[in-house]
């Protein structure tokens, strides 16, 4: 029996084709295409029978009159290929790739727009503004933009978001006191997107840098030496501020030590017990983020963020940071960036039954996507490769640009 599926977001619609009958079905109503699908190649139409009943065709097979079977036909190699004794293997593992519906029973590792998280950058104008460094990536415009892309993310499966704010200069101050403001971007994006789409799940970045004066993630001492203690303090009502405004979960990003408990201690004093927290447990210091900091503007002043961010060359210290962060509270742990640290991935996962996070990040992105327009990579199936990876590495969620993207060819539709 040939089917044709049709795919729509959200709804799935199976119509078989049976010969003389059809079968009915509630139609669904959707202004959006549908894209059909043969589920066979099988043509419809009558089979050419011999007319015997069944028990003329039991007899006839208990006589040993079968019909004939097509011949069987061994392709050839090429000419010269030379005529060997076949090795004497017991495991050929080849076997179970040889076509393409066994390499897809066997496969391990699945991909789909339900494991993508979309990070998206807001800014305070109207027009959505371009960042060079990250092609197909824009500031969007809180009121217009920033809803047309979550429609359009939402519109191939795309559920999850994570919004990054572009602060104007005017508002950042050493303490980044903006980060906590009730009526500042982010809060207010939130409930818009709440009020527009109830069901999609918020993250947020919970960390002083977008809204510091000096570009740190936090508050920044005279000599230089950032304040661990008095930063955590800063953090918890910024994170309150956004489980007020309705964020599902608090991504706290600025690898302060102890602000895991310490937010989850502020949440719940606030009555936000069902508010997540998905640390940014494995941050490196790394110089994949440069496109990132671009479209945020956030680089720091001076120095960099290596007191605090971790040391690209160690993988032990992971775990520390693991323990601390399962001992506190977390919800989820999140290593940044994803396909350079993929073994750091697959240690988090073997040593927590946490849902694991990785963050594919701008310059991972962006590498691929200039690789793609100089037609030195075929980016869809590199991008497409590169998050099959950090699944197969072990996290549950991917943070990425490419989450649209990637979602419209899961859903066989191109954005």
């Amino acid at each position: 029996m040939a089917s044709t599926i049709f795919f729509s977001p959200g709804n799935v619609l199976v119509r078989p084709k049976v010969a003389h009958r059809t079968a009915s079905f509630p139609l669904i109503t959707n202004s959006r295409s549908f894209v059909a699908v043969r589920a066979s190649s099988e043509q419809d139409g009558s089979i050419k029978t011999s007319g015997r009943t069944l028990e003329e065709c039991e007899a006839a097979a208990v006589a040993g009159n079968f019909p004939a079977p097509p011949p069987l036909v061994k392709p050839a190699g090429p000419k010269g290929t030379p005529k060997i004794k076949p090795l004497d293997l017991a495991r050929r593992p080849r076997r179970n790739r040889r076509s393409p519906a066994l390499r897809s029973a066997f496969q391990e590792t699945t991909l789909s727009p339900a494991n993508f998280v979309l990070p998206l950058f807001i800014h305070e104008g109207e027009v959505d503004t371009p960042i060079g460094a990250m092609p197909g990536c824009f500031r969007l415009g809180w009121q217009h933009g920033l809803i047309e892309e979550v429609y359009k993310a939402r519109d191939v499966g795309v559920n999850s978001f994570v919004l990054f704010p572009k602060i104007p200069d005017a508002l950042k101050t050493p303490t980044g006191d903006e980060a906590y403001n009730d009526n500042g971007l982010v809060p207010r994006s939130i409930r818009l997107l709440k009020d527009k789409f109830p069901d999609i799940i918020i993250y947020t970045d919970v960390a002083l840098d977008p809204y510091s004066s000096d570009g740190h993630d936090g508050i920044v001492r005279e000599d230089g030496v950032i304040m661990n203690d008095e930063t955590v303090y800063q953090l918890c009502k910024q994170a309150v501020s956004q489980a007020r405004a309705g964020a599902d979960v608090v991504s706290p990003s600025d690898m302060m030590d102890g602000r895991v408990g310490a937010i989850r201690e502020a949440l719940d004093a606030e009555g936000f017990h069902d508010v997540s927290i998905m640390s940014y447990t494995a941050k490196y210091a790394s110089a994949f983020y440069g496109p990132f900091r671009e479209a945020l503007d956030s680089n720091p002043r001076f120095g960099d963020k290596k007191t605090y961010q971790m040391n690209p060359a160690n993988y032990r210290e992971a775990l520390i940071e693991t323990e601390a962060d399962e001992s506190e509270g977390a919800d989820i742990l999140l290593v940044k960036p994803a396909l350079p640290y993929s073994d750091v991935i697959r240690l988090l996962r073997d040593n927590s039954s946490l849902p694991i996070a990785a963050y594919q990040v701008s310059g991972e992105y962006s590498m691929i996507k200039a690789a793609g327009v100089l037609k030195m990579i075929d980016e869809e199936r590199v991008m497409m490769e590169s998050l099959m990876c950090i699944r197969r590495a072990g996290a549950d969620i991917i943070l990425s640009y490419f989450a649209r993207q990637a979602a419209s060819v899961l859903c066989g539709t191109k954005s």
